[in-house]
């Protein structure tokens, strides 16, 4: 698997520990070198740095460190990187990548004696036979670590390979914010399942390279998620053979977005895609004009499908089908929200045919919204029968007091109390409901800040901000926003007014929120720093 830049940054950030450790015989760097298996290691001096002080020094910060006495452990020249469960583990591009981000340390694999100075890659389950390489987790218990640093040797221990890559992110963390890791035990997993990010690829287009600059910023910061919202009314950008007529000019290829899947899933990051329907169409019906929505006078609604019409369900489950198979994380989002026959005052007597097209599917009291509801039901079906497992919508796509239900086991991606109709957060929770966070008073960045939407900063959601504050500023109940209801968050960049910032302005504008998200999702206590110990820290490592 490529590391490219993530590598690359470590790498520069450990050098200078590694040159600190020059005069001691400990310095190390370059290509890494695989070991042998199975043979028995030479004796290896035990080597004289100096202690090094902790606790952790990381981004986000551990949940809990023991401290003991002794030196800790520091990257050096004589140093190896061992994988008792062999190179055929689950961990083995764990232990390559990570004996190249320390310098180009060897890795050796099969039962070793541990040698002063070496660094040890343990599935807590043995050798991991059985589990897929990179396979996504689920559950927080999966991304769980131990890190012991214990008479110059260093042990990380998981359950999975998930679990060792944020192990190895920590490490390097910590030995570019101290030098190395202070002698003791780290045991660390995260609050929320769901951590990560959303970019509105469709109405700016960010190119390939960027956007994987972001899915390394994502995985060095224990990020785990990135949403790409690739449809709008301004531009369909990723390439598709069923329906090439709806394709932007400036658009990804699918042998682009494999890549940036491919290098997620080394990651662990998942990449959820999202087609909005059946609003923000406006892509596929500049090349489809019939299917738009008409108001009784006449009046297109930008946008917005007639989903009275078969053809409009044919065209989108034709995209779903198409693009399953190019995100197999087992994620997907329907969108869902602002469709704009439900922002209307009177939307039966405004738009007859969806209130017809209602009555004759679903009954003589049925709604436009059970229409909508039913619309999102039978998406859901879909992709779900293309593979996808966690399935997800906008909350302005549920309506109260309908008679067809949503599915029960779509998850409600919570963004804003500001629409017609909109409902509060605690609604959604007494119907128990998974919830995912991305307040639009806190984790929306809108190029060109529109609608009196300022940019979000780090400190803002560092200082008050926690994941049960959906709407608003103010959390909804304790008992109610754990993390097996409000199962995490993603910070989302929107581009309305896509030409207000250049991608690098984009990137520098959103590297503390970030930061500062990612604290707020891995641990639910109050920060230990102040944000301006936080934000030099940040800078660090």
């Amino acid at each position: 698997m490529r590391t490219g830049k993530l590598t690359a940054t470590i790498t520069a950030g450990v050098a200078a520990a590694l040159t600190a450790l020059a005069v001691a015989g400990c310095s190390g760097g370059g290509t890494p070198q695989r070991g042998e298996s199975g043979r028995s290691p030479s004796a290896a001096p035990t080597p004289t740095w100096d202690p090094v002080q902790g606790p952790p020094r990381t981004v986000p910060a551990v949940q809990k460190f023991s401290a003991a006495d002794g030196r800790g452990w520091r990257p050096g020249k004589q140093a190896r990187v061992v994988v008792p469960a062999g190179e055929k583990s689950p961990v083995a591009d764990e232990a390559e990548r990570f004996a190249r981000e320390l310098g180009g340390l060897r890795t050796v694999w099969g039962k070793q004696t541990v040698r002063p100075g070496d660094v040890e890659l343990k599935l807590s389950d043995g050798d991991g036979a059985g589990r897929a390489d990179n396979a996504p987790v689920y559950d927080t218990a999966d991304e769980a670590y131990t890190v012991t640093a214990r008479g110059t040797r260093l042990t990380l221990t998981a359950p999975t390979d998930a679990g060792i890559f944020n192990a190895t992110r920590t490490v390097l963390q910590s030995v570019r914010a101290s030098g190395g890791v202070p002698e003791g035990t780290i045991e660390d997993r995260p609050d929320r399942a769901q951590r990560g990010f959303m970019l509105d690829i469709a109405r700016k287009h960010f190119d390939a390279r960027w956007i994987e600059d972001r899915i390394r910023d994502l995985a060095g910061l224990k990020l785990n998620q990135l949403q790409l919202h690739f449809s709008d009314d301004q531009a369909f950008r990723i390439e598709s053979e069923q329906h090439p007529e709806i394709v932007s000019a400036d658009h990804l290829t699918k042998d682009q977005v494999r890549h940036l899947v491919e290098v997620a899933r080394g990651l662990h990051v998942t990449v959820i895609p999202e087609i909005d329907s059946p609003g923000h169409l406006g892509a596929v019906l500049k090349a489809h004009p019939d299917l738009q929505l008409r108001s009784a006078d006449g009046r297109t609604e930008r946008g917005a499908m007639d989903i009275s019409q078969p053809g409009a369900a044919e065209i989108v489950d034709d995209l779903l089908r198409e693009f399953a198979p190019l995100f197999p994380g087992k994620h997907w989002h329907l969108g869902g929200d602002e469709y704009r026959a439900l922002a209307d005052r009177a939307p039966a007597e405004n738009y007859p045919q969806l209130a017809r097209a209602a009555r004759e599917k679903y009954g003589d009291g049925a709604t436009i919204e059970d229409l909508a509801t039913g619309w999102l039901n039978d998406r859901d079906k879909t992709v779900r029968a293309a593979g996808a497992q966690y399935v997800e919508a906008w909350n302005d796509g549920y309506f109260p007091d309908t008679d067809v239900e949503p599915d029960p086991h779509r998850t409600v991606a919570y963004w804003t109390g500001k629409e017609i109709g909109a409902r509060e957060p605690a609604e959604y929770l007494r119907e128990n409901r998974k919830v995912v966070n991305l307040n639009d008073e806190y984790l929306y960045y809108v190029l060109g800040e529109p609608n009196n939407m300022p940019y979000p900063t780090g400190e803002r959601i560092y200082k008050q901000w926690t994941p049960g504050v959906l709407r608003g500023t103010e959390p909804v109940p304790e008992s109610s926003s754990g993390p097996d209801r409000v199962l995490g968050a993603r910070f989302a960049v929107w581009c309305d007014l896509a030409g207000e910032q250049t991608q690098q302005q984009v990137a520098d504008g959103i590297r503390m929120p970030l930061r500062a998200l990612a604290q707020k999702v891995w641990d639910r206590r109050e920060p230990a720093l102040s944000w301006e110990d936080f934000k030099k820290l940040a800078n660090q490592v």
